[in-house]
């Protein structure tokens, strides 16, 4: 049994609070009793859109304050240059995780978009095998998204495939029997992958019952589905049946009222992106309109080269910032609740991102007693407004403690740092 003993105050979900202690079965029948007095606590975080390969690739000379058409080489040249191993992905994907772990994320949806062109099936399988262990020997949650950008159709559908049998044989709906890990599959966007690519990777979740995602209506997005097509990329994805109710669609930063009613008559959910979405200069999704039509929105990071971090807290307070710049402010419960059960619901998984009924066990414990909240009135909405690298002292996943005094519990960070830098130091220079 955990037991989080005199919290300040508990965040059940977005509009349930409590206070005093809570317990979560751990499957052990021993009594492991985390202090939490003058402390938040609140479900684990959920990033609803992460590229975990770029979190070994930030900051890169030609990546900063470019348009896509230059940005997009640039990093595939990195990953070129590197290697498409599975050594360069496990070492990549832990430190993003470590990262996500150590900001509160205990769980990653992990967009998976650059792989080895036309190398066998099982080469593919392995790379995922790779990213999935890695993030699992960390003790967080994976949502790996098998995605493709210009792959052939046929050669993605046949690896995602291959993917989610290998990964979670006797799942149920692309999840793990433990729930640790779960497969989902998601062409990049209209930008760069042909119908019969949806179709092809489409088949594959229809088969296995998996959950689709793509990207939509970045400012650059809409205007390549314009010029090649003729159409906005949402009447694209509409006449290949890539919006229903299993479908989740990032960024939507350019989008029209009457696009947003067809999202909602859908029932596909969004994820807002602001970390990547404002620095790429692709705007603000209307956050507040998506909501009040009744479309589901989660909140997601974008990878280390549009981001450069992983830390969902700190995206949630940017989404407050910048809300008022596209309608009316975002309250903090509505963005907490959107790094939580909306990035969830996006998933398909109504356990995480929650403490109560039927909760899986995911949380953080949030030291709210230091000088950067000295003063603040409501200390939930004070995760957001105050203390902006604000990290979480204790975090669980599934009854787990994997940081227990802001330090990872399974891992040294700076073991995986120097495994990073070893592997990079392998790589021919840049020119």
């Amino acid at each position: 049994m955990l037991t989080i003993r005199d919290a300040e105050r508990i965040l059940v979900d977005s509009s349930t609070e409590d206070s005093g202690d809570l317990a979560l079965d751990d499957g052990s029948p021993h009594e492991t009793v985390l202090d939490a007095s003058g402390c938040v606590v609140t479900p684990g975080l959920v990033n609803a859109h992460h590229h975990l390969l770029q979190s070994a690739f930030r900051t890169l000379p030609g990546t900063r304050g470019v348009p896509m058409a230059e940005w997009l080489p640039a990093m595939a040249a990195a990953y070129g240059r590197v290697g498409h191993d599975p050594e360069s992905y496990a070492v990549a994907a832990s430190v993003g995780a470590a990262e996500s772990l150590l900001c509160g994320v205990t769980t990653i949806a992990d967009h998976h978009l650059n792989w080895p062109h036309g190398a066998p099936i099982a080469d593919t399988v392995a790379l995922a095998r790779a990213t999935a262990e890695a993030v699992r020997s960390l003790g967080a949650r994976l949502v790996f998204v098998r995605g493709s950008a210009r792959d052939d159709p046929e050669w993605a559908g046949e690896s995602a495939e291959a993917i989610v049998t290998a990964l979670v044989p006797g799942g149920t709906g692309g999840v793990s029997p433990d729930g640790l890990l779960q497969v989902a599959v998601g062409p990049a966007g209209v930008h760069s992958d042909a119908r019969e690519t949806f179709a092809a990777l489409g088949a594959v979740a229809a088969r296995h019952a998996l959950r689709r995602r793509t990207q939509a209506n970045e400012q650059v997005d809409t205007a390549i589905a314009v010029a090649r097509y003729g159409r906005r990329p949402l009447q694209l994805l509409d006449e290949w049946g890539w919006l229903a109710p299993d479908v989740t669609v990032a960024h939507l930063c350019d989008v029209t009222p009457g696009e947003i009613r067809l999202l909602a008559r859908a029932g596909v959910t969004a994820t807002h992106a602001p970390g990547c979405d404002v620095p790429m200069g692709w705007g603000v999704a209307p956050v507040a309109a998506l909501i009040e039509a009744g479309v589901v929105v989660g909140l997601g990071t974008s990878g280390g080269g549009s981001n450069d971090a992983g830390h969902l807290l700190a995206d949630a307070r940017l989404a407050l910032q910048v809300s008022g710049l596209v309608g009316p402010q975002l309250p903090a419960r509505t963005v907490l609740g959107m790094a939580t059960a909306g990035s969830a619901a996006g998933l398909g998984r109504p356990e995480l991102g929650q403490l109560g009924a039927g909760s899986a066990g995911d949380l953080c414990v949030w030291d709210v007693s230091g000088v950067a909240d000295a003063g603040v009135h409501d200390p939930v909405a004070g995760l957001l407004w105050a203390s902006p690298g604000r990290r979480p002292k204790h975090v669980v996943v599934g009854g787990r403690v994997v940081v227990r005094d802001y330090r990872l519990v399974a891992a040294d960070e700076a073991e995986l740092v120097a495994r990073l830098r070893e592997r990079l130091s392998r790589t021919p220079p840049m020119g």
